[in-house]
């Protein structure tokens, strides 16, 4: 029998340890304060003033200021918009402005037919200041043939009247009746007048604010936010505001002396396949390869991306031809190929063309293949085999032509061709690019030999294709004579 502590290590060290805390002692704490700290005291002034440019930058009261600063300027730009509405009725400042709008684009015989106007408009306004002239004593006349005809058609009546009635007083009852449609019509515009003359002014200003909202006569920073046009629909002042937005000082220049806001400029807006087409006179001092240069710009101005935007010269001088596309539509699929959908398609070699996708106005693209040598070059992935291949499909619909065709890939891309092409080589091998070598000088010997063919002989089209042709190039195998069959 042992007993436990027997077995356990005997120290030496008999010192308790320290006994530890867990509650600070308040008096020998030094972080304790002594004293309450001191809050400091803001002042009336202080707060008020605070709370002042809390309230006046508030979201609600800075959209409140904005409203009433909005319908506040529709009701003065109103006021404007009517004032040069009526002064340009009863002046010739519409036809001076069309004017120097047509000069400006360098249009003279629009300027000569805005002169013809204004000259017929002052001979017309001067006629009618002739006739005022005349007018009072034509106006004096008429009002006394008026009360004549007036005063003998009641003495008319009054007299059938009395006679009818035998009565001599009835004389008198037409005269009296008018009278008193006078009397009560006196009465009636007396009773309203006072509250059509209250009503009145603010029936104006409610007309006024109509025309300048209609018109969004205020600041652009006190309007409501807009969603984003994006894709909005192509108009002459959405094309001129593009146009003046895009940096030539000149057009910019131009614009705003053209009293049509530049609409002189414009051409009637066509629809041309999924878009629209315009063209634009520039005005002097602007060349058209300045507007060619800042295509991208032109195209964000008009809400589009840049390949939705093309620019061409137009046979008139100065002018440019802007084809512009619907928001997205070059992003749609054309549909499937007349190859897919037409089962009367028939193709010649020699005369026909072959169906090449769609142009930018929705129409087939068409192309000849007769005698034509092509590369076809681009990123991966971007089609080059299936257009290719798209027309070599419509060849072979001609019984006439002889394919060979070598596909350096190998995916079985091409084939389809197995049976219809004489020679059809598909892998990315040394052996595969040897032999699409070969079928190449063989096609080059051929075309040699009907070079010199006696003329009017006549040959099968043959049609040679080389698909992923950059493979060629990276092959190191070299023929006997030491040439390589990837090229130099």
């Amino acid at each position: 029998m042992h007993h436990l502590d027997d077995h356990r290590p005997t120290t030496t060290d008999t010192t308790p340890e320290p006994v530890v805390n867990l509650v600070k002692d308040p008096t020998t704490d030094p972080a304790t304060p002594d004293a309450p700290p001191t809050v400091r005291r803001v002042s009336r002034a202080v707060r008020t003033a605070r709370a002042l440019r809390t309230a006046a930058t508030h979201e609600r009261t800075r959209s409140a200021g904005r409203f009433t600063v909005r319908h506040g300027m529709y009701v003065v730009g109103g006021g404007r918009i009517v004032a040069r509405r009526a002064w340009e009725g009863r002046t010739a400042a519409r036809y001076e402005r069309m004017l120097r709008a047509a000069e400006a684009a360098g249009n003279l015989d629009l300027a000569t037919e805005w002169e013809e106007r204004g000259q017929r408009f002052r001979a017309a306004r001067h006629q009618r200041r002739m006739e005022l002239l005349s007018a009072p004593v034509k106006a004096a006349k008429g009002a006394a043939a008026g009360l004549g005809i007036t005063a003998g058609g009641l003495l008319l009546l009054g007299i059938i009247l009395a006679v009818a009635n035998e009565n001599f007083a009835d004389l008198a009852t037409p005269t009296l009746a008018l009278i008193e449609l006078i009397r009560w019509i006196v009465l009636i515009i007396t009773v309203v007048w006072g509250p059509l003359v209250a009503l009145g002014p603010w029936a104006a200003l409610l007309a006024l604010w109509g025309v300048g909202r209609h018109q969004q006569a205020a600041p652009q920073w006190v309007l409501p936010a807009r969603a984003a046009d994006v894709g909005a629909p192509i108009t002459p002042s959405v094309v001129v505001t593009a146009l003046r937005d895009l940096g030539i000082a000149p057009l910019r220049t131009a614009v705003k002396e053209m009293g049509d806001a530049g609409a002189a400029m414009l051409g009637p807006i066509r629809i041309a396949g999924c878009g629209v087409e315009v063209d634009v006179t520039l005005p002097s001092g602007v060349a058209t390869d300045e507007v060619q240069k800042r295509r991208r710009k032109l195209a964000e101005n008009l809400n589009r991306h840049e390949h939705e935007v093309f620019i061409t010269i137009a046979q008139a001088a100065r002018t440019v031809r802007l084809w512009i596309a619907d928001s997205g539509a070059l992003d749609e699929p054309i549909g499937p190929s007349p190859l897919m959908t037409d089962t009367t398609l028939s193709a010649d070699y020699t005369k026909g063309k072959a169906p090449w996708g769609q142009d930018l106005r929705g129409d087939a693209a068409l192309i000849s293949l007769y005698q034509r040598h092509m590369l076809i070059t681009g990123l991966s992935n971007q089609g080059k085999t299936a257009a290719l291949r798209a027309l070599a499909l419509w060849l072979a619909l001609d019984a006439r032509v002889e394919f060979r065709v070598a596909d350096l890939k190998g995916v079985g891309d091409w084939g389809m061709f197995d049976g219809l092409a004489t020679v059809l080589i598909q892998g990315p091998t040394d052996d595969h690019v040897i032999e699409a070598t070969e079928m190449l000088e063989d096609l080059v010997d051929e075309m040699e030999r009907r070079i010199q063919a006696p003329p009017g002989t006549v040959f099968t089209p043959l049609i040679g294709i080389v698909d992923e042709a950059q493979v060629a190039f990276m092959c190191p195998v070299v023929d006997g004579e030491k040439r390589p069959y990837g090229g130099t």
